[in-house]
């Protein structure tokens, strides 16, 4: 069994396995709270794995829990390049063979420490999350083919008011749009439904809001 991390061309295989590799799952989701009900959940799908293990880079090679000797790294170098991938940009990805462990992952943590009497060892704890591509679709793209439907959508979408007694149009203004003053702007969209006179607005009219 071999652990590795993979970014594009360049391969870093850890020297000693760990121990224990910890893979935490979990899924979202919403709590809404309803009058007389009481709670209920809603899931949102599933979470972003977390993987965390720990182990050490030791200064002298041993046959004993070394992995390969070719490729056994000096520990600083090591710790050098799981730094070069702690600030990357890019996802890399990590890989434990034998296992079905082969995901796309970012490095979120990287601790290090020494310990007294081995000297030039360099031990350390590591968190990696999974990283997968946020892929929006566009909204009625598949019902329009290509066509600008979605923006006829968003025009139907206007924020309305319903008139109700006592309302002016400035009054409903200052509400709504923070300032008496735009009361004219309501004029000028709902004149056909208004008619002439602006002060003459009734209950249960809707009126479209600017």
């Amino acid at each position: 069994m071999a652990f590795t991390l993979k970014d594009g061309g360049t391969s870093f295989q850890f020297p000693v396995n760990p121990e224990e590799v910890s893979i935490s799952r979990s899924k979202g989701y919403e709590t809404i709270n309803m009058l007389e009900h009481g709670e209920f959940d809603f899931a949102q799908g599933e979470k972003v794995k977390e993987i965390t293990f720990s182990s050490f880079f030791p200064k002298e090679y041993d046959a004993f829990y070394c992995m390969d000797k070719e490729d056994f790294p000096d520990p600083r170098v090591a710790m050098n390049m799981l730094n070069t991938f702690l600030v990357s940009k890019k996802p890399l990805r990590f890989i434990i063979s034998e296992t079905g462990v082969n995901v796309p992952v970012f490095i979120v943590s990287l601790n290090s420490s020494f310990r007294g009497g081995e000297t030039g060892d360099i031990y350390f704890d590591l968190t990696l999350r999974t990283w997968r591509d946020s892929k929006v679709e566009k909204v009625g793209s598949a019902a329009s083919g290509g066509k600008s439907g979605s923006r006829t959508d968003l025009k139907k979408s206007s924020k309305t008011y319903t008139v109700k007694s006592g309302d002016s149009l400035s009054k409903i203004a200052k509400l709504e749009l923070g300032s008496s003053s735009k009361w004219n702007e309501i004029y000028k969209l709902n004149a056909k439904i208004i008619g002439s006179d602006p002060n003459r607005i009734k209950p249960g009219q809707k009126l479209v809001m600017p």
